[in-house]
């Protein structure tokens, strides 16, 4: 017999876990829905423990989860000048992958784990299939009233698409090095590719320890040996730490891209997180959409509507995420200054929450008139005599 559920969600990384907890979460009187979480097994198919950074106004839900908290940012442009800024209302936080997995059960008591692969999902009049194999070979189906689905999907044809490729280091130094209360957002002291842009990233958890990430925003990533000469290189003689050990190491590429991503795949199949269009096409960040995104399908479930997630980010944002892609790609955007000067011209909370898709169009023209204004309408007028191709 085929096993039955409300919900099944795929993949358990930030959207699936987040939406797992917010559907056994109901309101008072509500009753929680059944709902089965599928996980590939250990190996190439499960992404390894990866760090997420977003800020909100305030107490936060994961609050106890996070690794550290910081009230102030640095932007650093290439010529070393600094910009510091206090990030009045709103906390920027560190949250680890493997922590917000292990915080998150005790609060998912009633959600069924399963280890398998998910070969397809089969859309039906009242509900979808699984059709999953498992680490042992065998074949097996789950039926769910609805899919949610969270795994990356093929490329969808876009006119402009980047990566943001990024490899960190975990280092301990030998003696204080960092300043604990400041985050390094964008450190542009690193060599500039000629399209595109590179700069250091430093989340430091105290006075000797941080996470040091060297990221680019290009076509390609780079290879194990690039990532370790240019953090080598970031580390020694930009950073200048000194003696330091690595205790651990990460790594990682996101889609930067104008691609339309649909929140439906069917009927009763639908897209979450990445492959909902979680993330932001000008920065890479996704974890306060995913949140929005998952609170909203909760929602729904729990009042018993059509649970479709709704659009990350506005049309307006998002075109003017288009414009900045495509001047990045072909050069006629120096990412470098262009970060460096909207830090440093655009108040700190006006320019977190353009980050997130939520202020209001007045804010986007004052928002939009620090940045290299001719240079962007030349990208915005040959947007529309671009081809939408596979990238």
């Amino acid at each position: 017999m085929v096993p039955q559920c409300d919900v099944a969600i795929v993949g358990a990384g930030a959207a699936g876990l987040s939406l797992a907890w917010r559907l056994l979460s109901p309101p008072a009187h509500v009753p929680a829905p059944s709902v089965v979480l599928v996980d590939a097994p250990p190996g190439s198919l499960r992404p390894p423990e990866r760090t997420w950074g977003y800020w909100e106004e305030g107490p936060g839900e994961y609050d106890d989860l996070v690794t550290a908290t910081w009230d102030h940012l640095r932007v650093r442009a290439a010529d070393g000048r600094a910009t510091t800024r206090s990030l009045g209302r709103f906390r920027y936080k560190m949250l680890r992958s493997t922590s917000f997995d292990e915080g998150l059960r005790p609060r998912l008591g009633a959600l069924t784990r399963a280890e398998a692969v998910v070969v397809r999902v089969e859309d039906g009049p009242d509900g979808a299939t699984l059709v999953c194999r498992t680490s042992g070979g065998a074949t097996t189906s789950l039926r769910a009233r609805w899919v949610f689905d969270s795994r990356p999907p093929a490329p969808a044809p876009a006119r402009t698409a980047l990566l943001q490729h990024f490899s960190g280091w975990f280092v301990r130094t030998h003696r204080h090095a960092f300043q604990p209360d400041v985050v390094e957002l964008m450190d542009f002291r690193t060599p500039q590719p000629r399209h595109g842009l590179s700069f250091g990233y430093v989340l430091p958890t105290g006075p000797r320890e941080a996470l040091v990430e060297y990221t680019e925003f290009g076509p390609a990533a780079l290879t194990e040996q690039a990532y370790e000469a240019a953090l080598r290189q970031y580390t020694r003689d930009v950073l200048r730490l000194g003696p330091h050990d690595v205790v651990a190491r990460e790594r990682g590429a996101i889609p930067l891209t104008d691609a339309h991503h649909a929140p439906r795949a069917g009927r009763h199949i639908f897209r979450i997180g990445a492959a909902g269009g979680a993330i932001r096409p000008s920065t890479g960040y996704a974890f306060a959409a995913i949140q929005r995104q998952t609170r909203s399908v909760a929602a729904a479930v729990h009042q018993g509507r059509t649970p479709v997630p709704p659009t990350a980010y506005t049309a307006r944002h998002l075109a003017m995420d288009a414009v900045l892609l495509h001047g990045l790609a072909t050069g006629r955007v120096r990412g470098a200054s262009f970060f460096s000067r909207l830090f440093r011209t655009v108040p700190a909370e006006r320019l977190l929450r353009f980050l997130d898709g939520e202020t209001r169009p007045a804010e986007d023209v004052l928002i939009g008139l620090r940045t290299p204004v001719l240079p962007m309408l030349r990208s915005a007028a040959g947007l529309p005599f671009l081809a939408r191709t596979p990238r």
